[in-house]
């Protein structure tokens, strides 16, 4: 069965590379949601098995941690896997403390790594 996946705050030619590394790897959909309230709205209207969450929304660079703590701190959307898309550890490790899974950057494609985070929830 093919597995939902939200993804928030990247960019058009971002989205796209993240939409095609998904898709060629896992049975997958991708939907795009750009800021705090269609983000929340989109996962409270359907099931998706991921949210990936850019550190920097496209849309203001505000930061998206903040979504991730909205998502961790609503009943209804804690459970659901979310991963911080960025290249810095730092960030990564701030998102773990919140509840999110160990992410990865956009710079992380082609590494196997990348493909072994993402196993368990979209494998």
């Amino acid at each position: 069965m093919s597995k939902r996946v939200l993804d928030v705050g990247n960019c058009g030619p971002d989205f796209s590379s993240i939409k095609a590394f998904l898709t060629k790897n896992f049975d997958c959909t991708l939907d795009q949601a750009h800021g705090m309230e269609d983000s929340l709205a989109a996962l409270r209207e359907g099931n998706f098995d991921l949210v990936l969450i850019n550190r920097k929304l496209d849309r203001d660079y505000s930061d998206g941690i903040e979504i991730l703590r909205e998502i961790k701190a609503d009943a209804v959307l804690k459970d659901i896997p979310v991963m911080l898309i960025t290249n810095h550890a730092e960030h990564q490790d701030a998102a773990m403390e919140l509840g999110a899974k160990r992410g990865f950057g956009k710079l992380e494609f082609g590494n196997p790594e990348t493909l072994e985070k993402l196993q368990p929830i979209l494998g």
